[in-house]
């Protein structure tokens, strides 16, 4: 063990004087990029072997470099080793550790490597991981939903356009349209990741190095299909970084769309949900309030998200090649976009998971609205009526039921008839919630065999993204 006398500093031998405090409290990052700490120390790890393997460690000097990444690596999980005031960033304070275990061997894993190179490893690295528990969380959430949709493939709702009804649907397939807007995100997710999966390490500050170095081999052993392909941007490049936060961004729009639906339907006006109270909170002034905690929160932190693509954005669109310290502002952005993803979507899927749907509400409103208006309008273009005036004739039956405030079926044969004399007793086949659904056969429809075909097409795709999200990036 070595005594440190003086602050653990990455560089310095150019300088007579240490940093002035506003100086070193404007660059300090370790309070927030601390968490990278298992990232580095896996490239470390992958970094010492291929020194080693380029002479510049003997094997002595590699074992014992790796039992001391290794010591340290279980020294920060347990607490034990903690970063200092004095440690500039995470890659400050992990050498502080290893010098403190190995002396000045632990100087040697720095040849060859900057922490332009690190962070941008260990970034992608962290991002990559994280990805697939975010994939999971999601796959959840769409297993919430396809539950409540699998048993309520049957149940009528009134379907909504501009928040006016429109069409029955069935309340299991408006439940699956939600699931299939996360299973686009859990796309984007495995896209982004097939992008990210490759390594900077090697690239140096810039101009990579005149040791002789493997890249491809550290790309292999850390889990990346290849080695950065250009030096200078391989430490500049934080497309990955805009990428994932817009999926963050997206999926919070997604789940603030959700988020909008649960607080109507729970509303007095709507009423066809009713929430556990796990998931519902109530007023500190009224005692019989209970409120749709989750989809506002849900709502609301996708502000965040957007705000955080948007300021990453704009601090990437000024910048020159290639290393410059404004992408230290990369990390808060998506370190706080999974710390909020993380909280959202395990509370929204306890609360899919626990809800009491009600199946009288949403079938008594089903039909209201006029809602059989276009299954009228359907049956009279089969009866060979072109859909240009069986629609003025429909409409000129609503404009009937509206002035004598009934609904469709409840007109007579004689006021049909007048109305149209193409408009027999027959049509009113068509005149119910379920004879609507059942005429929805084609493929994506909301018909119950249809739905049923969905179904099992969602739950294909959501084992698929399990087992994507199962997958370890990082070997050990």
């Amino acid at each position: 063990m070595t005594d440190q006398s003086t602050a653990t500093r990455l560089w310095g031998g150019r300088f007579s004087a240490g940093p002035a405090e506003a100086m070193a409290r404007l660059s300090l990052s370790v309070h927030f990029d601390w968490r990278l700490a298992p990232y580095d120390l896996a490239a470390s790890r992958a970094h010492a072997r291929v020194l080693a393997r380029a002479g510049l460690l003997n094997e002595d000097e590699l074992q014992r470099m790796l039992a001391a990444l290794d010591d340290l690596e279980a020294a920060c999980a347990s607490g034990e080793f903690t970063p200092t005031p004095d440690d500039e960033d995470v890659h400050t304070a992990l050498e502080r550790g290893l010098l403190e275990r190995l002396g000045p061997l632990g100087g040697k894993l720095r040849a060859g490597r900057s922490r332009n190179d690190q962070v941008a490893t260990d970034l992608r690295l962290y991002l990559r991981d994280h990805a697939r528990t975010l994939a999971g969380q999601i796959v959840d959430l769409c297993q919430a939903l396809t539950g409540q949709a699998a048993a309520h493939v049957d149940t009528p709702a009134p379907g909504m356009t501009h928040l006016q009804h429109a069409q029955p649907v069935s309340f299991g397939h408006h439940l699956l349209a939600h699931v299939q807007a996360f299973l686009r995100d859990l796309d984007r997710l495995a896209d982004w990741d097939t992008r990210t999966a490759v390594c900077p390490l090697g690239a140096g500050a810039l101009a990579g190095s005149s040791l002789p170095l493997d890249p491809a081999a550290v790309a292999q052993e850390l889990g990346f299909t290849a080695p950065a392909a250009n030096s200078i941007d391989a430490v500049s490049d934080r497309d990955f970084v805009a990428e994932f936060l817009f999926i963050a961004a997206l999926l919070g729009v997604h789940l603030s769309r959700l988020g909008e639906e649960i607080v109507l339907w729970t509303s007095q006006e709507f009423g066809w949900i009713d929430l556990d109270d796990a998931y519902a909170t109530g007023s500190s002034i009224m005692p019989q309030k209970k409120n749709p905690d989750v989809g506002e929160l849900a709502r609301g932190k996708s502000g965040r998200l957007v705000g955080h693509l948007t300021g990453v954005l704009t601090m990437l669109k000024g910048l020159p090649l290639a290393y410059d310290r404004d992408l230290q502002e990369d990390k808060e952005p998506v370190f706080d976009a999974i710390d909020t993803l993380d909280l959202v979507l395990p509370a929204f899927t306890g609360l899919i998971d626990t809800m009491t749907v009600r199946v009288d509400r949403l079938a008594a409103a089903a039909p209201q609205g006029f809602t059989l208006a276009t299954e009228v309008a359907d049956w009279l273009v089969r009866q060979g009526v072109p859909f240009r005036e069986a629609h003025e004739i429909t409409g000129k039956l609503v404009s009937r039921c509206v002035a004598t405030e009934r609904e469709l079926h409840e007109l007579t044969d004689e006021e049909l008839t007048e109305v149209s004399p193409h408009l027999r007793p027959e049509v009113r086949q068509v005149l119910s919630v379920q004879g609507a659904l059942r005429a929805r056969t084609t493929p994506g429809s909301t018909g119950p065999t249809a739905v049923a075909a969905q179904l099992e097409q969602v739950r294909s795709a959501l084992a698929a993204r399990r087992a994507w999200a199962d997958t370890t990036v990082v070997p050990r």
